[in-house]
């Protein structure tokens, strides 16, 4: 993208006065004799007084606590030394999650949103064929047994519950229930393979893993026993282990009868006796797991806190997104990816969540429908939609109009994330796709945070490219990319403009507060390892952008360990696949751009790019010679990659994310052990001719 140019205004609030981020920016100037006006102003005053702030955001938020806080956090420590937020209070997630307070701080189940006769969830399976609706009042009772049945098991403060599960109400009932007698609780998706699986689970040692019994997508049912056997099997040596919990996922269950250290969970709940007492655990106490999606080696175990949690949560959702207790919310993911938490996170603020498991582009009778979430939207009522760059790629590549097409007037936001958004997906999004009054939000961060580093407002306007700017009270800025590792030199933010690495200059309460097995007191080896050994007293994210001299948007250009750097002209692969994605969407599916520079072997390092062509599409010279002249016009000749090539398969994660280290890796000489994150593992052989990638020949001219 041009920095130089002001870019193309899309979107800005009918009425920011309106909304609750202005209303907080008015309170902060009551309390605090200011005079703020823009979200700038806002963004620059809580990060420089972050104990006031994170304060008043706090005693806001209103929710159900005990206990009192001397301070909020002495804002002297350094980041790299993880301060103590809110040391004195004590909360539960489940029961901010099934009540509210009243204005005397006491539970009532009248308020808006969570009466017991009124839906909370909304069920759908695969193809839209299956919808249920399950009330507060079901969901209550349903979650008070299971946590009467875990706590008549031993299961308590601090002990670990997994599920592997979909995006069900079953699935979110044993999250609850785990935190509700003061346990810590994670999840993985169906689709991850045992060894996968094994890689997560061990490392926490649980006491019970739930696991669906079976699993459907693309229109096709998986018998999950064998998977379920290999766990039994793989945590038969780990302490604390007791066994298997299977859920019925159909509606036949699947014989588990003779299956080792297995039993159904009918019989699990059958030990319940009775509601147990909900426990309050400390501010920074350990409540969820969620793993980094490395793709090599063992993922870090990322432990985040309980009401670190909820601060984040609310601020995010009431601050920047305006979300009402009354709205609808439905957000595409699997249970293995840190959107689960945006998902079911929105049943704290009262709202209906829809959970849809399955493909996002199956429909009924096994026949694709890409208008699939669509439809759901329109006859579900939902505000706020949560998808991926990719899945909006294929409505706008298939001639899809949706704001033609489906009744989408109660639509308020579209929220992308996993992969950077390209521009011409900002412009289909408001030219040609959804009502122009929809807030598209383009969010970065991870589960590292379980929170965004930049992210939607609804004071600013949306330009085409990146993200409208950073979240509150986060403290960030762009580092050169080329001081040395581990220097201890005081890095200074670049100008605006400068593309560099993403960091993080001041605590803030969202930080994991520790890695499982990760030393006697945090932040370990391991911790420092992955956020500070990069910089100084700076948390570095591993992202590569940019800040926009003038809009103060937030340029998201790819991942800093593929950051390309051929005769020191640095740029991110995103550059790259804007342009691909823009002028070739018929004839290439994907494409994966990686750096190679061999040990010993290559003074500079080279670009090749992989492409994925769509079926009954080969690539030959005449395409390559496209693409190179389109990369050459639309970013500058250095940019032209040095070698294309075709490729059967790109790799991904789990949760459809390419994976661009690994291939560097490999071209460059290296030998790779892929990470059980990756859904297709066996991509990765592939790559391996181009270490001697001079001895292959790029597609020839057709005849």
């Amino acid at each position: 993208m041009d920095m130089t140019t002001m870019p193309r205004k899309l979107w800005e609030h009918p009425d920011p006065k309106s909304t609750a981020m202005w209303k907080f920016m008015q309170d902060v100037n009551r309390l605090h004799g200011l005079h703020l006006e823009t979200f700038q102003e806002l963004y620059t005053w809580s990060c420089d007084n972050r104990a006031s702030f994170f304060g008043q955001l706090w005693e806001s938020q209103g929710w159900l606590q005990e206990g009192t806080y001397s301070r909020v956090v002495d804002e002297t420590v350094p980041i790299s030394e993880l301060p103590r937020w809110f040391e004195g209070v004590r909360v539960n997630m489940t029961e901010n999650f099934l009540w509210v307070r009243d204005s005397q701080g006491q539970q009532r189940r009248s308020t808006l949103g969570k009466e017991d006769d009124k839906v909370a969830i909304t069920e759908i399976r695969e193809g839209n064929t299956e919808v249920r609706h399950v009330t507060w009042g079901q969901l209550r009772r349903r979650v008070g047994e299971m946590a009467g049945a875990l706590r008549e098991r031993g299961v308590g403060r601090g002990d670990r519950v997994v599920v592997v599960g979909a995006h069900s109400v079953q699935t979110a009932v044993v999250m609850m229930a785990t935190l509700w007698v003061g346990g810590i609780f994670s999840s993985s998706s169906t689709d991850m393979g045992v060894g996968g699986l094994l890689q997560r689970t061990v490392q926490i040692t649980p006491k019970f893993v739930f696991f669906d019994d079976g699993a459907l997508y693309n229109g096709k049912v998986v018998d999950l026993r064998e998977k379920m056997a290999g766990m039994a099997e793989g945590m038969k040596d780990c302490p604390n282990f007791e066994g298997i919990i299977a859920i019925q996922r159909f509606a036949r269950p699947y014989d588990t009868s003779t299956m080792p250290r297995t039993e159904r969970l009918e019989d699990f709940l059958g030990t319940s006796r009775q509601v147990p007492p909900i426990t309050r655990v400390g501010f920074q106490d350990p409540s969820i797991v969620y793993y980094s999606s490395g793709t090599t080696g063992t993922p870090k175990a990322i432990v985040h806190g309980t009401g670190t949690l909820l601060i984040s949560l609310g601020k995010e959702a009431i601050l920047h997104r305006d979300i009402k207790p009354q709205d609808v919310a439905m957000q595409y993911t699997t249970t293995g990816w840190i959107m689960y938490k945006a998902s079911v996170g929105h049943l704290i603020f009262g709202g209906r969540a829809v959970f849809y498991d399955g493909s996002p582009f199956m429909g009924a009778k096994g026949a694709v429908d890409v208008r699939l979430l669509l439809r759901i939207a329109a006859e579900q009522r939902v505000a706020h939609l949560g998808i991926s760059p990719r899945w909006m790629g294929e409505l706008a590549k298939n001639g899809v109009v949706p704001r033609d097409e489906f009744d989408l007037s109660g639509l308020k936001t579209v929220t992308s994330t996993g992969m950077v958004l390209p521009d011409q997906l900002f412009e289909w999004f408001y030219d040609v796709g959804f009502p122009r009054s929809t807030h598209l939000c383009n969010i970065s961060g991870g589960t590292d945070i379980a929170g965004c580093f930049a992210m939607d407002n609804p004071l600013t306007p949306v330009y085409v490219g990146g993200c409208q700017g950073p979240s509150l009270g986060t403290a960030i800025a762009v580092f050169d990319h080329d001081l040395p590792p581990s220097s201890t030199t005081t890095a200074s933010p670049l100008a605006p403009g400068t593309p560099g690495d993403l960091v993080s200059t001041r605590a803030f309460p969202n930080m994991p507060v520790l890695l499982w097995n990760d030393g006697p007191s945090p932040p370990g080896p391991k911790y420092r390892s992955a956020y500070f050994s990069r910089y100084a007293r700076a948390w570095a994210q591993g992202d590569f952008c940019a800040i926009h001299p003038r809009t103060g948007g937030i340029l998201m250009l790819g991942r800093s360990d593929g950051v390309l750097n051929p005769s020191g002209v640095r740029f991110g692969s995103a550059d790259i696949y804007a342009v691909v994605e823009r002028f070739f969407p018929s004839e290439i599916r994907e494409s994966i751009c990686v750096g190679q520079r061999r040990p010993n072997r290559d003074d500079d390092e080279r670009v090749v790019l992989f492409l994925l062509m769509h079926d009954g599409v080969r690539l030959d010279a005449q395409l390559v010679d496209r693409v190179r002249a389109a990369i050459a016009r639309e970013l500058t000749k250095r940019h032209v990659p040095r070698f294309v090539f075709e490729v059967p398969e790109i790799p991904v994660t789990v949760n459809g994310k390419k994976v661009e280290l690994p291939v560097k890796h490999i071209i460059s000489g290296g030998r790779v052990k892929p990470s059980g994150t990756l859904l297709n593992p066996a991509s990765l052989d592939f790559f391996y001719r181009f270490q001697e990638i001079e001895r292959l020949t790029e597609p020839q001219a057709k005849l």
